[in-house]
């Protein structure tokens, strides 16, 4: 049951926001440093607002509803979900991918559905971890060591199609039942067309094709159109503005520790488990011309904490925020146990194929 004091229930449901904004405190105190954001930073907190603006008024236009209802149609609904996830973050980043299919898995009639939102949450740090512009550590690390795009997917193949494989074989093992319930047939609102259109625009400025300055049309959309489509998860926003800041104070710690790159892979993906997995690509390029340890260390490290990756908060949040939700505590549980079975896999994994094979 959830907390009914209104000050315990706000503990519980932004626990995330507290801690960052403790961590960022501290961090600043212990090195005496307030961090100075940079434009990038401002440039991903911008991306993200308008990102969830866009998928907002598309939730409230009644088009995910409408997919949904589709999709509740047919066997193997878990593995269709997990599948369609796994091939989105490839093309439209793991935290896009997520923003769309959660949401999209939380409005169908069926049971079980935290264990199929922790599913998408590893096929999407597993998908987005086979493309240059997966995820952004990955296009970091494409540009910084100027790679081939063969080359860059040659190496990190190994690492997505073993989770493919693996979280397939799970879904196919999960017996879900619809909710026994009156389905009311959902009228798709013309908004879809004008906030579809604004969440391609988003995409297409992700993947730099547009510059940044077109994410104004989306927040005009938004005016025009649909106002609620600002009601967006700004905890959520807050908690990254501090998490930034505490991502630049740990660099500042561990840079004058952290030197050698024999076990870059292992670092990184440790250190990802507190910084997130971008930074800490950012930090470790530094002291690395092992850019194929990097990769698969930080893209390791997105499994684990809450803090391994973005797609990691944004599944929890949606999760935890929404309102047909009563098994916060059971859920996170499943949730850092499911990661943290996927991160030491992922070692386990690494280590076969590059020290025992000797690839």
């Amino acid at each position: 049951m959830k907390a009914q004091n209104p000050f315990v229930d706000f503990v519980l449901k932004q626990w995330l926001l507290i801690l960052s904004a403790i961590g960022w405190v501290l961090t600043s105190i212990y090195t005496l440093n307030f961090p100075v954001y940079s434009k990038q930073e401002i440039e991903v907190l911008f991306i993200l607002f308008v990102l969830f603006m866009s998928v907002k008024g598309l939730q409230d236009s009644g088009l995910i509803l409408t997919i949904a209802q589709k999709m509740e149609k047919g066997k193997t609904i878990v593995a269709k979900l997990v599948l369609a996830t796994f091939f989105l973050s490839m093309l439209v980043t793991n935290d896009v991918a997520v923003l769309v299919m959660v949401p999209l898995t939380l409005s169908l009639n069926i049971n079980r559905k935290g264990v199929v939102v922790i599913l998408e949450a590893l096929a999407a740090n597993a998908g987005s971890a086979s493309t240059p512009f997966g995820n952004p550590q990955n296009l970091f690390i494409y540009w910084y060591y100027q790679l081939h795009p063969l080359v860059f997917i040659e190496t990190i193949a190994p690492f997505a199609l073993t989770f493919l494989v693996v979280l397939v074989l799970f879904s196919l093992c999960v017996k879900i039942s619809n909710i026994k319930q009156k389905t009311v047939g959902q009228q798709i609102d013309k908004k879809a067309y004008v906030f579809g259109g604004s969440l391609l625009i988003v995409l297409l400025t992700i993947l730099h094709i547009l510059p940044l300055v077109y994410g104004v049309v989306v927040v005009a959309c938004a005016l025009v159109f649909n106002r609620k489509a600002f009601l967006v998860d700004y905890a959520l926003l807050v908690s990254f503005f501090f998490f930034f800041g505490i991502a630049e104070n740990m660099k500042l710690i561990l840079a004058t520790e952290l030197s050698h790159s024999g076990h870059v892979f292992l670092f990184s993906g440790l250190a990802s488990q507190v910084m997130s997995n971008v930074p800490a690509a950012l930090l470790f390029a530094k002291f690395t011309t092992n850019w194929q340890a990097l990769l698969w260390g930080v893209n390791a490290g997105g499994f684990g904490s809450l803090f391994g990756s973005l797609a990691n908060l944004i599944v929890y949040k949606i999760y935890v925020m929404d309102r047909g939700t009563v098994d916060t505590w059971r859920f996170t549980a499943w949730f850092l146990m499911a990661g943290y079975t996927a991160f030491v896999f992922s070692i386990g994994l690494y280590y076969f194929i590059y020290h025992v094979l000797g690839f």
